[in-house]
Parts: C-alpha cells; structure tokens; sequence
C-alpha cells in the first residue's frame, strides 16, 4: 500500500497534556506541496503561539520554512533540496549541513516530512537523519539527528532519537499525516 496523492486537507492536534492546538492547513499542487499551521501551547516550557509554512517540492523534500511567533519572532530559512541551508537573508548556514529535513518542537505535522520523502518499507530498516530541529522554547535551530523505521507501509513508523532519549510508533492515515502521537498528540476533527 502507497500514499494517496496528496489532497487539500485541514487537520487538528491537541496535546495529550495540558492546553493546546495546532490547526494545519494543507495544499497540495501539481509541483509542490504547502502547509500552513498555527501552534498553541506550553509543552516543554513557556506559552508560544507560532504561524508556520513549509514549502516542499512534489517529493516532500522541504525548500522553504517561515515561523513567525505571536511575540514578533521571525525564522525564515531556505533549502536547496541537497541539505544545504541558508536563512532568510541568503547567509549559509553551514552547522545545518546535510539536513534534508526540519522538525518543529511542538507538531506532529513536521514526522509526515521523512515518512513521505522517505517512503519506506519494512526491509529498508531504519533510516538516520540530520534533522534542522526548531525548539519552541528559544526558537534557536539545532542539528538532531532522528531515525525512522517503517513497521508497516502506509500506516506505521517508529520515530526514535538517535541518542535514545525519546521513541514512539507513530500510525498515520492515507496521507501520511500522524493520527496518534503516544503521549504527546492525539489527532481531533477540525469541525469538532
């Protein structure tokens, strides 16, 4: 089983803990995808509200990631689909080499990136990638490094920290979007 092409969705999660939402509104065309998202919360540390869009090629390989907070912070950083970086004014971002993914602290929304780029089978085993991570508390990027493992396609990966802090089985819908982040996220209906 594969991915169905992507199609215009909206999608919500909540934290499994205390307050919070992220609304995700994504677009697909016919030579890239959008997503645009609002995230709400105060999970690992102090209240945030962010605006998000992450521009991919039809691949999902990110090109483009802007983040503003509601306190007036802006992050803008480019892509060159090879794993080079460079922010908002064009300036290289070296410590960011080779990272073909981004990864925002407080969305489900950003694991769909390496699941459909990647679109991985059980006999790939796991895959380690360097991952732009976006904290929320400080809005500083940092390198991380992440692997993904499919369990069954179409349906289930494992996520895992590359340092063995953090692990979880992530089932996801036909559009490769997280359904169940285990004690983080759970996936409500935006008409709800």
């Amino acid at each position: 089983m594969t991915f169905r092409a992507p199609v215009p969705r909206d999608v919500r999660w909540r934290p499994e803990e205390g307050e919070g939402l992220e609304h995700l509104s994504l677009r697909p065309g016919p030579d890239a995808v959008m997503a645009r998202g609002v995230v709400v919360g105060a999970r690992g540390g102090p209240p945030y509200g962010v605006h998000y869009a992450i521009a991919c090629d039809a691949a999902w390989q990110v090109v483009s990631l802007d983040l503003w907070t509601t306190d007036g912070r802006l992050l803008r950083l480019r892509s060159d689909e090879q794993g080079s970086w460079t922010d908002g004014d064009g300036h290289p971002l070296p410590a960011f080499e080779g990272c073909l993914d981004i990864d925002l602290a407080g969305s489900p929304f950003t694991n769909t990136l390496p699941i459909r780029r990647l679109a991985l089978a059980p006999e790939d085993g796991p895959v380690e990638l360097k991952v732009l991570f976006v904290p929320f508390d400080d809005f500083e990027p940092v390198l991380d490094l992440q692997r993904y493992r499919c369990i069954e396609p179409s349906r289930l990966y494992r996520f895992e920290a590359v340092d063995g802090t953090f692990a979880a089985d992530l089932p996801v819908d036909e559009d490769g979007l997280v359904v169940d982040y285990p004690g983080l996220f759970r996936r409500v209906d935006p008409g709800r």
